[in-house]
Order: C-alpha cells, then structure tokens, then sequence
C-alpha cells in the first residue's frame, strides 16, 4: 500500500475551513494562537480524515466505494508540518476490505483509524 504524504501550509488550512465552514480561531489567527502558546495554526482534525479517506479510496481505486471511516486524533498538527498516512489490509471479507491506518509526522503519530471499502 503507498503512503500519501502532504505539506499542510497555512494556506491549505484557511482553504479547507473555507470547505468546510469551520472558521474557528485556532486555524489561521496569530494572536489566538499567541495567547494559548502556539507559534503555528493547528490542522483541523476533519483534514487529517480527509486525508485518510483520500488514502484509502487512492489505494481502492475508482471502482470501489469508502463505506466507512473511524479515527481517533492522538496527538496535534500545525500548519507547515508533511504528514504521512499509511495503511495495511486488516480484513477482506468478500467485496469488503478493512484498511487499518495512521497519520504520522515524522515518527510521532497524530491519528490512527480504520477504513472500509467495498468494490462495486
């Protein structure tokens, strides 16, 4: 299974909270940032399952379908940070493959999750 590695910028969080409708403070403002002791914006969560969909249905191909998907954020991720999501077939029960994944940056995990595709 090929990992699927992204660079979030600043610029990627402020587009996917434009997406999403998910304007919170944490995502893009310095001074809100500032008074909690951040120096970065934090990566939406949603964005990482984003990503882990994305890796998911990329591994299944077109011809497949993303029934399910669960996660469990372990740990934050601030703009700026290349995250890699990898994946490895738990399950396949007939037409439906089990994808046990997790997002990394670096060594450190930040998500773990586990997502189901069926083919057509």
């Amino acid at each position: 299974m090929i990992d699927l590695e992204r660079t979030l910028e600043a610029a990627d969080l402020v587009a996917y909270a434009g997406a999403t409708w998910d304007w919170h403070r944490l995502h893009y403002d310095p001074a809100y940032l500032a008074e909690r002791g951040l120096d970065r914006p934090v990566v939406d969560g949603q964005l990482l399952g984003a990503l882990m969909a994305e890796h998911a249905q990329d591994w299944a191909g077109p011809d497949a379908r993303l029934t399910r998907l669960r996660y469990r954020l372990v740990s934050m991720v601030f703009a700026g940070d290349t995250v890699r999501v990898t994946g490895a077939i738990a399950e396949v029960d007939g037409g439906r493959t089990t994808i046990e994944q997790q997002v990394l940056v670096g060594d450190r995990v930040a998500a773990t999750g586990t997502a189901e595709v069926t083919s057509r």
